[in-house]
């Protein structure tokens, strides 16, 4: 990255996006430490204004010029516009920072959770760094911690992701569903639900309102879908065990917004729940929330709309006693997307202000 002086200039790109928009909200809640912030879109959003730190700002079109000057980029786009654009803005300077999947298993480019594996952002052979996906980062910071203490070796974790996993049809096709269901008798017999959705299910192969569908992404081998892949093989990147045994399910629950997920987590050492609670009350960027007795333990209704990972349920398990179980939550446009993207372009702004 070549010195400049003053601070340094940030472009987002897919700012007029579901997770663009987010990121534009913790740009404005967090330290200002960015010059100018460029708002760049596909063309025909190119025009509109939108707020950041108090200003509106007008968005322009996607091209090399509007990559000139920038320092950082952070990319949310489909994955055939980061693989297209994302070298381009590095070609040109940037340090990307991108939130597709296009270059999450690429050997040289890292891929980064500030509260996990900061140092892994300075080595970027490419220029760019890779954001987990939602998922992955909506278990992985307290996972991370315990790793620290006690060292993971076995990881089996059943998902319950909020449709917005999807994007903005993922939301509109459960609230569409929702109008059909609500005040009716549904979902007291065969296919019921079904029929009065009729082909209504948007990206989802069931209906999901007063359902759950063990499904999630594309099909890969031997049955295994791509989202449950996703967290197999990032789990094992970020915190750097490429021979972590990994078993995942991937279910799509009637949310709008914020992931949960069961944990089994498997250690080399024998844990205790209360040297585990105190690992997870003081880690950074958890919330330790675990009190059943009174009714206590993290929900997506509840976590929605929060920065941490939230982390409840913890139990040793009863036949093991190297295991402990949990019950996570995290939001999925937040931590999970904008959120830990912000992050990695903070610690890139870090090393531009010491250089």
């Amino acid at each position: 990255m070549t010195a400049r002086t003053g601070r340094p200039t940030l472009a987002v790109v897919g700012a007029t996006g579901a997770v663009g928009s987010v990121m534009l909200q913790i740009l404005s809640q967090h330290a200002d430490i960015w010059g100018e912030i460029r708002l760049i879109a596909s063309p025909r959003s190119a025009g509109r204004k939108l707020s950041v730190r108090g200003e509106e700002v007008e968005v322009v079109a996607l091209d090399e010029e509007a990559l000139s000057g920038v320092d950082v980029a952070m990319f949310d786009v489909p994955d055939e516009v980061a693989l297209r654009w994302a070298p381009v803005a590095a070609a040109a300077g940037a340090v990307v920072v991108d939130n597709s999947g296009a270059f999450r298993m690429d050997p040289e480019v890292p891929l980064v959770v500030p509260e996990v594996n900061p140092h892994a952002a300075r080595v970027r052979p490419r220029g760019i760094i890779a954001n987990p996906h939602c998922t992955t980062l909506s278990m992985i910071v307290p996972l991370g911690a315990l790793h620290a203490e006690f060292g993971l070796s076995e990881l089996v974790v059943s998902s319950y992701q909020a449709v917005s996993g999807a994007g903005r049809a993922g939301i509109d096709t459960l609230r569409q569903q929702l109008s059909l269901v609500a005040g009716t008798e549904l979902g007291t017999s065969p296919g019921d639900v079904r029929r009065a959705v009729g082909d209504n299910t948007g990206p989802f192969p069931e209906p999901v309102a007063l359902n759950v569908v063990p499904w999630a992404g594309s099909l890969r081998e031997d049955g295994w879908s791509s989202e449950e892949m996703k967290i197999r093989d990032e789990s094992r990147k970020v915190l750097g065990l490429p021979r972590l045994r990994v078993a995942v399910t991937c279910v799509r629950v009637p949310v709008v917004t914020a992931h949960a997920l069961t944990v089994h987590a498997r250690f080399e050492d024998e844990v205790t729940v209360d040297r585990a609670r105190d690992i997870l009350a003081t880690a950074p960027g958890v919330v330790l929330f675990d009190d059943p007795a009174a009714g206590e333990f993290p929900t997506p209704a509840d976590v929605v709309g929060t920065d941490p990972t939230w982390v409840g349920r913890v139990r040793r398990c009863l036949d093991d006693p190297t295991a402990l179980e949990l019950f996570v939550c995290g939001d999925n446009l937040r931590k999970g997307s904008a959120l830990n993207t912000a992050q990695i372009a903070e610690l890139v702004a870090a090393e531009w202000a010491a250089s």
